[in-house]
């Protein structure tokens, strides 16, 4: 008995739990409605240019991790999500690859919508919104990966 409980212990110590429910399950049903709007906001943000879609995410899997295991596992298990969840989990930074895309997706959606204003007005006012959300993303660690075999 002693030997299997120093084996859960060893266990846990290797492997650092991303999943720490709550105990009350009203507040772990809340949790999970507002992953559901986080994600929804992040697939959102996937097509507009002002919504960011990697905090949402990371958002949705925070709020996952405290109602939901299973939901919090699929999410991890994406191909797409899931590595940059874990990197934001582990590290507290962006993979460089990542961060270009974002750059990249921004100048794209940006520039298009602020050729598609008619009003000098919202041109202005997309532009300094996009100026500030490259600030924002600028500011975030950027690491780089290991090079793999």
């Amino acid at each position: 008995m002693q030997e299997r409980l120093n084996d859960e212990v060893c266990q846990e110590q290797q492997e650092p739990s991303l999943i720490r429910l709550h105990d009350s399950p009203v507040v772990r049903y809340l949790y999970l409605a507002a992953g559901f709007a986080a994600l929804i906001l992040a697939v959102a943000g996937v097509v507009l240019p002002i919504l960011p879609t990697t905090p949402f995410v990371l958002l949705a899997a925070a709020c996952f991790a405290r109602s939901s295991k299973h939901f919090h596992d699929r999410l991890l298990a994406n191909r797409v999500a899931g590595p940059i969840i874990r990197e934001w989990v582990e590290h507290r930074s962006i993979p460089r690859r990542v961060k270009r895309w974002v750059y990249f997706l921004l100048a794209i959606s940006f520039g298009s919508s602020i050729l598609m204003m008619p009003s000098v007005w919202h041109q202005v006012m997309l532009a300094m919104l996009g100026i500030i959300l490259v600030a924002f993303i600028w500011r975030i660690p950027v690491r780089d990966l290991p090079a793999g075999p």
